[in-house]
């Protein structure tokens, strides 16, 4: 299990750098496929990957960064160099809260990247991929997720890929006078029923493998709306004047044999991967748009939101530096705590020899017991307390080398056995004159 000296290390195939091809290349496997197989390389004890349709990301963690870059080396072997980004720990930290928060979403501030999140995050976790490490840092970037949509106007405007593609069609299309078809009834399609509902649409068909799901997306709105089968899609797609497309399919849903009657018609690939198969653009009859077209619209709401995007982007500041410090912290107290463990194996030991000299010249009485172990616990306090306050601030200073310098010094695990005591017990005066943190009096007390 990682402690508190791991590290995460991250990569990312994103709509910022990569095309849509790009990133359906990284796209192959599911989420908790692509954990399970992450958990299987050498070095690797956490992990945790997010897809959606403008990303394909992993993060892992181990006890050091090289080990970490080795296990995500081939997570996207088909992409060209530029297109990929690497994370170290606190640049993978911060980037998971600019994820959560919208920031780096196509539509800034859409709201479908925190549920996304979440399940990303069930996903992992059903596989054994979230330990302690990722744990903490996922549920900051859920924690300032949830801040940035409550304390700022981030969400306001277009908020999904589905009511960017609403925008985009009415470019070309008057949609109050128009038949829509919306394939797929999962979140993204509902979510561009209610875009074509808010906007007029003048009628829509919701076409779905399963129709029980189509009906409840056309029972959502208000506008005239059916429910079509799956089977029924090229008659549906030859009634409508603009198609949205929608579905978690991994093979095309439309291509040239199902829209072979479709007339007049604008196409919009929102899926990923993708739902229309590219070779459509050359019939004379469609026009297509998948996801990087929608980047024109998407800017006009990224300008809008600018300002609740700097305040979003202070809360993150403030979030990533309370989070690194207790990672920092901890792992000061991982050494100071190794430190008064060696340290209190030696105390025990000495003592007990000194009684036994002692008690060699006459019993000892319960109040002299006392007294001896006493001055012993002053005398590690007092010679623990300036190496507590030097770890402390190597740890504020990210100088990592003196504190693996002290863990391979006062690691309990090298030289003896760990000192028993009795549950809730501690030396007099370690934990108070020396800022010991209460975890050291757990580990004590436990071992």
């Amino acid at each position: 299990m990682s402690g508190s000296r791991s590290v995460i290390t991250g990569v990312s195939v994103s709509h910022v750098d990569a095309s849509v091809d790009e990133i359906e290349r990284v796209s192959g496997d599911s989420e908790r496929e692509m954990v399970r197989d992450l958990l299987t390389r050498e070095g690797v004890d956490e992990a945790f990957a997010l897809r959606t349709c403008n990303r394909a990301e992993a993060y892992i963690v181990s006890d050091d960064a090289a080990v970490g870059r080795r296990a995500l080396r081939d997570f996207a072997p088909d992409v060209r160099d530029g297109a990929v980004t690497d994370l170290d720990h606190e640049a993978a930290i911060r980037h998971l809260m600019r994820v959560a928060t919208g920031l780096e979403s196509l539509v800034v501030g859409e709201d479908q990247i925190l549920g996304q999140f979440r399940t990303a995050i069930e996903e992992a976790r059903s596989v054994g991929g979230i330990g302690p490490m990722l744990d903490e840092a996922l549920t900051k970037a859920l924690h300032v997720g949830e801040r940035a949509r409550t304390e700022t106007a981030i969400n306001e405007g277009v908020v999904s890929l589905g009511s960017a593609a609403v925008r985009l069609a009415e470019r070309h299309l008057d949609l109050t006078e128009s038949t829509a078809v919306v394939v797929g009834a999962g979140e993204m399609g509902l979510l561009t029923a209610r875009a074509l509902d808010a906007a007029g649409i003048g009628r829509l068909l919701v076409v779905n493998r399963t129709v029980p799901h189509a009906e409840h997306v056309a029972r959502d709105v208000t506008c005239e709306a059916s429910a079509v089968a799956l089977d029924a899609l090229p008659a549906a797609v030859g009634a409508a004047e603009l198609v949205v497309s929608a579905t978690a399919s991994p093979d095309y849903v439309l291509d040239d044999a199902t829209l072979s009657g479709a007339g007049e018609t604008l196409l919009i690939d929102i899926a990923q991967p993708r739902d229309i198969d590219p070779a459509v653009a050359s019939l004379a009859a469609v026009t297509v748009h998948d996801i990087d077209a929608l980047e024109s619209v998407t800017e006009e709401t990224h300008d809008k939101r600018q300002a609740a995007a700097e305040r979003v982007e202070e809360m993150i500041d403030d979030e990533f530096t309370h989070l690194m410090e207790r990672f920092k912290r901890a792992r000061a107290d991982e050494a100071i705590g190794a430190m008064y463990e060696s340290a209190e194996r030696v105390k025990q030991r000495e003592v007990e020899t000194a009684l036994r000299k002692l008690e060699s010249q006459g019993e000892l009485t319960d109040d002299q017991r006392e007294t001896v172990g006493a001055l012993a616990d002053t005398i590690v306090n007092q010679l623990l307390a300036a190496p507590t306050k030097s770890l402390r601030e190597a740890a504020a200073e990210d100088d990592w080398t003196t504190i693996q310098t002290a863990m391979q010094l006062f690691d309990p695990e090298f030289g003896g056995e760990r000192p028993t005591l009795p549950t809730g017990e501690m030396p007099d005066g370690v934990a108070e004159d020396a800022d010991v943190p209460p975890h050291v009096v757990d580990r004590l007390s436990d071992d």
